[in-house]
């Protein structure tokens, strides 16, 4: 059976968590990705009216148990069924993504770090440190374009789940990280060390 490295990288909503990401793409073309957030659970009932009725960013949001049990399946060179997520209904879609194992997995998401199960799961794991005013602009920018939201739903969700959810859940993660990674994919001192270390990794 060939040898699956799996890297998790995590951080706060908007620090560059896919920058990061696609940085890795840019050296090492064999590998899987896997976005936490297609593990949320369904919350079809949320509009932008009531948006915070759903919360998330805490850990129960997330389906864990199908993803660690799907990061195990890769982890034995084993194929999974990936959920997809139809983030303007907020509901899991009714397809999914055949994924075939890989060398290498990379996950990405909020919650990467935060079950005992999958860090056990990871080979390496990162944390993305960016600072708030960045990342809350970074996500503005990002719901009103690609989700259809308004920019009073935004920030109301953010006072209200977001921020919370970043100190209570997140940022507390970032003790079990190999490695921290200030400002994400454009820290190019951080990179030039993550690369090599990445494609040594991926063999």
């Amino acid at each position: 059976m060939k040898e699956v490295k799996i890297i998790g990288i995590t951080g706060g909503s908007g620090s560059g968590k896919s920058t990061i990401v696609r940085k890795i793409s840019e050296v090492c073309s064999d590998f899987v990705f896997i976005p936490q957030d297609n593990y949320y659970r369904s919350a079809s009932y949320i509009s932008n009216e009531n948006i915070t009725a759903f919360n998330f960013d805490h850990p129960d949001a997330f389906d864990m148990e199908l993803l660690e049990e799907h990061l195990a399946m890769l982890k034995r060179y084993e194929s999974i069924e990936m959920p997809l997520y139809d983030f303007v209904h907020h509901r899991r879609r009714d397809e999914s993504v055949t994924v075939q194992p890989r060398p290498l997995v990379i996950i990405e998401g909020l919650m990467v770090l935060h079950s005992p199960k999958i860090r056990e799961l990871l080979d390496l794991k990162l944390y993305v440190d960016t600072p708030d005013d960045i990342r809350f602009i970074r996500r503005l920018k990002r719901d009103i374009a690609e989700r259809g939201r308004t920019v009073e739903s935004v920030c109301n969700q953010y006072l209200e789940v977001v921020r919370p959810g970043h100190f209570n859940f997140i940022e507390p993660t970032k003790i079990y990280a190999d490695l921290i990674i200030p400002e994400g994919g454009y820290n190019e001192n951080a990179l030039s060390v993550l690369i090599p270390f990445v494609k040594e990794l991926s063999g």
